[in-house]
């Protein structure tokens, strides 16, 4: 097996605009004013639909699909023995046209117990284009703040009670479940994530949705409130979310260990960096490289996205550029309940 460079998965018609830095990253033709994610080496669906958010490989097939046909060849045989044929990660590419309305999403307890799914949805961001992000309450909410704020519709209120982040490209941003966030206008980042597509929202008034219908994951939003945190975050609580443009190694707090596993990757001229064996899920950030392994060599460069089987083995990195490794928990991690 050899790794494979993937074409965008942009599915339509989001709630949110964007997506025209994503069209400048690939390289691609423009797209709709509301396709603001690329789902990249993706086994989930978009809520609701069948198909919408799979990726399909450039031989046709689905990669759940092939996934399912050979996992140890795909996800490793530990990683099949402790986790099956579930792949345990969904990447994408996020482009924020517009601030994002504020929400939570649930942890894999809640969403097991109330939506029987066997994951919630802890996130990370990568930035590439900087901007603002909001993370975590200022104070305390009570049920009858929250309910308020949800009934006021006050965007000014909701944005005021959280923290408010300068990001720059670089910098990496982890979002543990429950934690209320939005991110602003202007953002582009990568998102490694659980492979769920969960959300609640507390705010939609001004975006394309009916969140008083659809943000409450079919619970009511009594029952769907319960998985959103509502304890303030100090600023320092805050800082330990945050790591300010590392060049190169893991990028993300013990506490998403759990989830899932980031590297960026950076090499010069002749030099060179191995990628160990496993499933992974690349995303070439800038300039030329090689990646040698699984019997030969393939070229990729800034804007590419590519998925490496366990089969491939280690691949090693020459050239010149950056480069993210997104992995899903490794086999002996310790899962939360």
């Amino acid at each position: 097996m050899n790794p494979i460079i993937l074409p965008s998965n942009r599915p339509a018609d989001r709630f949110y605009r964007g997506g025209r830095r994503i069209t400048d990253f690939r390289g691609e033709h423009p797209a709709g004013e509301r396709e603001p994610e690329d789902w990249v080496a993706s086994v989930t669906t978009v809520a609701d639909e069948d198909l919408t958010g799979l990726t399909v490989l450039p031989d046709g097939r689905l990669l759940r699909d092939a996934i399912a046909d050979e996992p140890a060849a795909w996800l490793g045989a530990a990683h099949v023995a402790r986790f099956g044929v579930d792949a345990m990660l969904l990447v994408k590419l996020l482009d924020a046209g517009e601030r994002l309305p504020v929400h939570a999403h649930p942890h894999r307890s809640f969403a097991g117990q109330h939506l029987s799914r066997a994951h919630g949805k802890a996130e990370a961001w990568v930035i590439l284009e900087g901007g603002e992000v909001y993370l975590g309450l200022q104070r305390d909410l009570t049920t009858c703040d929250l309910d308020d704020l949800l009934r006021r519709q006050d965007s000014v209120a909701f944005l005021d009670s959280l923290h408010r982040i300068d990001v720059s490209r670089g910098d990496v941003v982890y979002v543990p479940p429950g934690v209320l966030h939005a991110i602003g206008a202007g953002v582009f980042l990568a998102e490694l994530q659980e492979p769920e597509d969960l959300s609640i929202l507390v705010e939609w008034e001004g975006f394309a949705l009916d969140g008083a219908s659809d943000g409450h994951l079919g619970l009511g939003f009594d029952v769907a409130l319960g998985a959103v945190e509502r304890r303030a975050r100090s600023a320092a609580d805050i800082a330990t979310l945050v790591l300010r443009a590392a060049a190169s190694g893991p990028l993300l707090p013990s506490e998403a260990d759990e989830y899932f596993r980031l590297d960026r990757i950076v090499v010069d001229d002749g030099a060179a960096a191995t990628i160990e064996a496993g499933f992974s899920v690349l995303i070439v950030l800038e300039g030329v490289l090689e990646l040698v392994g699984g019997g030969g060599a393939i070229g990729a460069s800034g804007g590419q996205t590519i998925v490496v089987p366990d089969a491939v083995g280690p691949l090693t990195v020459r050239g010149a550029g950056e480069l993210l490794v997104c992995r899903p928990p490794a086999s002996g991690a310790t899962l939360g309940e």
